[in-house]
This record gives C-alpha cells, sequence and structure tokens, in this order.
C-alpha cells in the first residue's frame, strides 16, 4: 500500500519523544532544508528535535534562517528514540558510527537504496525529500507555518533546479503552490539559492569553464575543479551545480563530467545528464548512485588518465544502454 510507510513513521513520529536527523555525506539544500522543516515539524508536536550531520553545511545553505539548528559531528549512542536518515542509500552514506542500536526511518527519493532500515520510505518518483516531507507532514497533521512552508519550498526548488531538471513533476508544482499558499516567499528563497554569489564564486566559474572539453562526438562535456582553484581564491565550501547546469545547456550534450578534486588522485565525479541518457545507470556501473538525470561517483587515479578514460567508458555505456532501452 503507497501509503503504508508514512502512516508508519506517522505513527513513530507520534510515539518517540527525542528525535535526530541526519543527512548525507557532502549534504544539499534538499536534505539540508528538509531536516529544517523535519525538526520544527517535530517542535510543533512537542518533540525534542535535533539535527546532527557529518559535515559541514555547503554555500549557500551555511546562510539560511536557522541553519544554527545543525549540529556537525556524531550522533550518541541511545541518546534519540529514533534516527531519521535523509537521502541515505545506506548508513554509511550518512557518515554517522553509533547508529547500529537505533530505531532507523529511511526517508529517500534516489533509485539507488539498499532498503536497509526499520522503515523504509523510498519514492524515486518524487521530485525531492522536501515533497516527501510535506506529505508526512500532512499525515501527522501538523499546521505549516511559513518557517516550514518557506524550508520545504527551499529543499524543492534547490533540487529542482528551479524546475528546470528533470525530476520535477506536477506534484512538484503542485506541492510548492500549497507551500506558498501556507507563507512560503519564493522571492526570498529565489535571492538566497541563486542570487547570494560571491565575487571569487563567478572567477571560480570562469576558471571551471576554461577546462572545458568534448568528446569527438559532442555529446559529452567534461569539466574540472582542482583543489588548487578554491585554494587561490580563499574557497572552502562552494555550491558547483550551477556551472554544471551551463556546461549541460551546450548543444548536443547528453552528459556532463564534473569532476572534482578531493585529495591528490581521487576525485569525485559528478555527473548530470539530459533526454535518455542515464547518469544512474553510469554511476552505478562505476560503483556509485543517484537519479536518471543527477548522479556521481568517486574515480582514484592519475588525472590525466582519467580524463581520458572515464569518458571513454561513459560515451560506450551510453551507447549501450541507448541499445538495451530502444524497442
Amino acid at each position: 500500500m503507497k501509503n503504508e510507510p508514512v502512516s508508519q513513521i506517522s505513527q513513530k513520529i507520534k510515539e518517540s519523544e527525542r528525535i535526530v536527523i541526519t543527512s548525507h555525506l557532502r549534504p544539499d539544500g534538499d536534505s539540508i532544508c528538509t531536516s529544517l522543516a523535519l525538526a520544527f515539524m517535530g517542535e510543533t508536536l512537542g518533540k525534542k528535535t535535533a539535527i546532527i550531520n557529518k559535515e559541514n553545511t555547503p554555500f549557500p545553505f551555511n546562510n539560511f534562517p536557522d541553519v544554527e539548528k545543525i549540529e556537525i559531528g556524531q550522533i550518541y549512542p541511545q541518546k534519540y528514540d529514533m534516527v531519521i536518515l535523509l537521502e541515505c542509500a545506506d548508513v554509511s552514506r550518512s557518515g554517522q558510527e553509533n547508529l547500529d542500536d537505533y530505531f532507523k526511518i529511511n526517508i529517500d527519493h534516489h533509485h539507488s537504496n539498499d532498503y536497509y532500515a526499520d522503515i523504509d520510505w523510498v519514492d524515486p518518483k518524487a521530485s525531492a525529500v522536501g515533497e516527501m516531507a510535506y506529505d508526512l507532514g500532512k499525515k501527522l497533521g501538523i499546521r505549516f507555518t511559513p518557517t516550514i512552508a518557506n524550508h520545504l519550498y527551499s529543499a524543492i526548488v534547490s533540487d529542482t533546479g528551479s524546475f528546470q531538471f528533470s525530476n520535477t513533476s506536477a506534484k512538484a508544482f503542485e506541492v510548492c503552490h500549497q507551500l506558498i499558499e501556507q507563507g512560503a516567499n519564493p522571492t526570498k528563497v529565489s535571492e538566497m539559492l541563486f542570487n547570494n554569489n560571491p565575487p571569487e564564486k563567478i572567477k571560480l566559474l570562469g576558471q571551471v569553464l576554461s577546462t572545458l572539453q568534448m568528446n569527438k562526438t559532442g555529446n559529452i562535456a567534461i569539466i574540472t575543479l582542482f583543489k588548487k582553484h578554491l585554494k587561490e581564491l580563499n574557497l572552502k565550501e562552494i555550491d558547483t551545480e550551477d556551472i554544471t547546469t551551463l556546461a549541460r545547456s551546450i548543444k548536443g550534450v547528453d552528459m556532463v563530467l564534473f569532476f572534482k578534486e578531493i585529495k591528490k588522485n581521487v576525485f569525485r565525479i559528478s555527473l548530470r545528464s539530459k533526454g535518455r541518457a542515464n547518469a544512474a545507470f553510469i554511476a552505478e556501473y562505476f560503483g556509485g548512485g543517484g537519479h536518471v538525470h543527477a548522479a556521481g561517483f568517486t574515480a582514484t587515479g592519475n588525472y590525466e588518465n582519467l580524463v581520458k578514460d572515464v569518458p571513454g567508458v561513459v560515451e560506450k555505456l551510453i551507447k549501450d544502454n541507448a541499445k538495451r532501452i530502444t524497442p
């Protein structure tokens, strides 16, 4: 039954007094803003809620209202009645090391998930976990304050790329309509999300785009962010989604490979695709995961070899997958 996990989660929340919420490593706007919304929902029900992430909140979300509620570190064993994990394919994706004895609730909208929790609610059709949290709030019967509405609206707008990405759905618009009716401020959210860049970010944009390479057929674009770029501009955490979006806007490009240097000879490769090119299929081949049009994986090796070899494999996988799904 479709609503069964929602009912089970709602019941468990009502039975609990102390609730902790955590997100995946390298948390994004969807998980961060949904965490804040869920914490405020719990408080309206008289629950003691906490948000604890392993890694720091990135720009621009570190400047969002209420972000000070998010603690950085490890969740203590047996301090809470339950833990909600957002967008974590498995427990290790959270970076939390003390969750073995916790009652776990797994809320995710990614295709890749191990269904590891006591209650699993995985809906790949949802635009964002923010959309799912809205349904949960309705099931709980909470009143959506402007604060809660703003956080959920931010989550959905962030994860759909301001309604440009393929996960944008009719329901996403319907939920956002309701959130605006309940006090979300679209102009303020857009200003915080998209018009809040420091000059250094624009300089970084130019440096990353200067690394642009194309494969011979013109359907794969490759861009790279080296650690030296961040160091030169004195940047530590920066949102780079808009850089990927620019590369994906190139005519004829089906897939963008965004190499981000983590440390020497280790790169996080973000995949952004359009049309029938399946980013999740490719990421899973390399041991990663994600959405059809937004996924990623980690690669180890010499950069010059990776930037030559990985696109070649990706090009073949795109062709093979196209043959597999063509009637």
